[in-house]
């Protein structure tokens, strides 16, 4: 979703839709769904959870995106796509808008094992794919991709940060404390941890207005959180006139930032 270049380059499949896999790369899948199933564990929302068992996910070797898909065409209609490392955020829009969620089908190396800046197979497939055979998760990420579709250059910026705060990084307020239904989040086990352990960030209900006012930085564990009651609410979120809300966050301006100031900020 990037002009950036990556050092990843992704693997193309076969003339049967297979992707030929190294051990080494089932291998680090393996690790990264063993250490991150125990991360989750108790901490993301039900939702998630239901879904990861629809897609009963192979821990011992990186899914094909057929076996994803046959899930997903059961349960929302939805499919996953096979890109490039990075993709322009034109063809990011018009995936989502056609209910296709991109993957790049890349594995990240040892030696980024912890964190990687761009979506990697792990990120999308495990942080992402089990909340896309909710209705509620489904439909907001398509409404999301037509708006995105038609959307200008700088109406996009504001739009990112509602993807942000929602698909990436949201939290849910259960009866059993809160929950986390992010990808970006799920993904990620220090920020497992610490999106909902940390006394340090702040957490809010989510205000669509707010969300798309507040900056973020995609390389720090993040200042603010913002929470639903319910992964439903994110059907009401559809309903609104969001592109409304886009000029109405431009014409106010952002927040402060809640963190230091680096180049090429969100």
């Amino acid at each position: 979703m990037s002009k950036k270049q990556s050092q990843y380059v992704s693997k193309m499949p076969d003339e049967h839709g297979v992707i030929a896999w190294t051990d080494e790369e089932n291998s680090i899948w393996h690790d990264l769904v063993s250490r991150q199933l125990a991360v989750i564990e108790g901490k993301a929302c039900d939702e998630y959870m239901a879904g990861y068992e629809l897609l009963n996910l192979p821990q011992d070797r990186i899914p094909q995106l057929a076996e994803i898909n046959k899930v997903l065409a059961e349960t929302t209609g939805w499919q996953v796509a096979q890109v490039p490392a990075l993709i322009p955020f034109d063809e990011f829009f018009r995936l989502l808008a056609s209910k296709q969620f991109p993957v790049a089908t890349f594995i990240r190396s040892r030696e980024e094992f912890d964190y990687l800046q761009e979506p990697d197979i792990f990120h999308e497939i495990f942080g992402h794919c089990p909340l896309l055979t909710n209705p509620a998760f489904a439909h907001f990420t398509h409404q999301y991709g037509r708006l995105g579709y038609a959307a200008n250059p700088k109406e996009r910026v504001y739009l990112a940060r509602l993807y942000w705060f929602t698909v990436e990084f949201g939290l849910l307020e259960t009866a059993n404390g809160l929950r986390i239904y992010g990808g970006g989040i799920l993904s990620s086990p220090g920020e497992t941890i610490y999106s909902l352990e940390s006394d340090i960030p702040e957490r809010k209900p989510l205000n669509a207005l707010d969300a798309l006012r507040t900056p973020y930085r995609i390389d720090i564990m993040q200042p603010i959180y913002y929470t639903l009651k319910s992964v439903n609410q994110l059907f009401e979120i559809s309903d609104m006139d969001i592109m409304s809300l886009v000029h109405e966050a431009m014409e106010l301006g952002l927040f402060e930032p809640k963190f230091p100031p680096k180049n090429n900020d969100s």
